[in-house]
């Protein structure tokens, strides 16, 4: 991409209503756009970073057995009802109107209810389970503060994937397969080491003790108590004496931090199933309700953590998995053409050898194409300037994380380059 086709330009500023500083980076950079208060739509910077968060996941989901569908965003209240969870008194952000033809219907919010309906139709035998099954979806909730940048959103995309066992023994393996996909897709979107399994409460998903995935940042709105050796935390609300015997958890060893919640794994037994009416026959030929499990990521809160763990003074450090483009070209004005030229040429030999590739090629200052640079937060920027020339360099390279500028000798070909780039 030429960045003077691009649709979205980057801003000096953003507006005086954002305080957080994830929705700050995101609007300055071009990555999204806010419409209303938690309301932000994606232009196509953030909608790149966006899909390759969602490839992460995806290749996660698919690597513990998990089959994608895709769902339905208006509800059937009637479903709902057979649960209690289509009173606001048990779920009091629901997105609710009428249809024209007489009858209310649900604006989704969660699919715990529709997806064991649906399988009432598809289970009824031992032979048809385990199953798996997620999907990306745009959830709405009507949250009462919407705060946060897009950490806590009235609108959002969501993996929401839901687990189905022959047994409690079945479903806790499935559980932790996935609890371990949920720590692999936060290192790879480079938080890993600041991500920690978190016990929680169910809230009104299901009874019991559940776990989060929270994320270690000072613009979180829950406050864990972290076991650091052992990688594992407790939340506020879940925080009782008999919680912490209960996971062999010693007040001593905890440390209070603020932290962001990024996922959720839930158990949820076989009340819906008894519910809804989601049985199968076993191999002794007994009816049984299937065992179930709930287990939700948000992926625009997950890329706002990315913001607010990763960021620096001067702008966004994207990881490599997710960032919007691999390289970023930009050459140093000057009167000599072939500065231009061949920072052009770099560019489609770039485009070439596979990678994805911004290109500056606006005729500013040096300052406001670094200042740019640094801003929108690819891994590698590539300066091609007249005295890169003169040295017989490709470019000069400045690693975005470290801040280290080195150069780029001739020898280096572009068609053999691998990414991450080293040299």
């Amino acid at each position: 991409m030429l960045f003077s086709k691009t649709f979205a330009k980057t801003r000096k500023e953003a507006p005086k209503d954002e305080i957080s500083k994830n929705a700050e980076l995101l609007i300055r950079g071009g990555f999204i756009n806010k419409e209303m208060a938690g309301v932000y739509a994606y232009l196509p910077l953030g909608l790149r970073v966006l899909g390759n968060i969602e490839r992460v996941v995806r290749e996660e989901m698919d690597a513990i057995g998990g089959q994608e569908i895709l769902m339905t965003t208006l509800q059937n209240p009637e479903i709902w009802k057979k649960t209690g969870r289509w009173n606001d008194a048990v779920v009091d952000n629901w997105f609710k109107t009428q249809l024209k033809t007489g009858g209310d219907v649900g604006i989704a919010n969660t699919h715990e209810e529709p997806i064991t309906e649906l399988l009432t139709h598809f289970v009824s035998s031992y032979k048809d389970l385990p199953l798996a099954l997620y999907q990306f979806q745009t959830k709405f909730r009507n949250e009462l503060r919407a705060k946060s940048g897009i950490l806590r959103t009235r609108e959002f995309l969501m993996k929401d994937l839901y687990s189905f066992s022959r047994s409690e023994n079945e479903f806790k393996e499935f559980y932790e397969k996935c609890a371990d996909a949920y720590m692999k897709i936060f290192k790879r979107i480079g938080i890993g080491e600041k991500t920690y399994r978190t016990i929680a409460g169910g809230g009104s998903f299901t009874a019991g003790l559940t776990h989060e995935f929270q994320t270690l940042s000072d613009a979180g709105e829950d406050i864990i108590y972290v076991d650091e050796k052992r990688r594992l935390a407790i939340n506020k609300e879940a925080y009782t004496d008999e919680n912490c015997a209960a996971f062999k958890l010693k007040k001593e060893d905890l440390i209070e931090r603020k932290s962001i919640e990024v996922g959720n794994i839930f158990p949820l037994g076989s009340v819906y199933a008894q519910k809804i009416g989601l049985f199968f026959t076993d191999e002794d030929g007994k009816k049984m309700p299937v065992f179930m499990g709930s287990y939700g990521i948000g992926l625009p809160r997950l890329m706002g953590t990315v913001v607010e763990v990763l960021s620096d003074e001067k702008g966004i450090v994207w990881p490599h998995e997710i960032t919007p483009y691999q390289f970023h070209i930009l050459h140093v004005p000057s009167t000599n053409d072939r500065v231009k030229e061949a920072a052009l040429r770099l560019y489609e030999d770039i485009i070439k050898a596979g990678f994805q590739v911004l290109y500056d090629d606006r005729d500013l200052s040096a300052g406001v194409k670094f200042a740019d640079a640094d801003l929108i937060g690819a891994p590698f920027i590539l300066i091609v300037s007249e005295k890169t020339l003169q040295n017989g360099l490709i470019a000069e390279i400045k690693f975005r994380k470290e801040g280290a500028v080195k150069p780029i000798p001739a020898l280096f070909a572009v068609s053999k380059w691998s990414y991450p780039f080293k040299i």
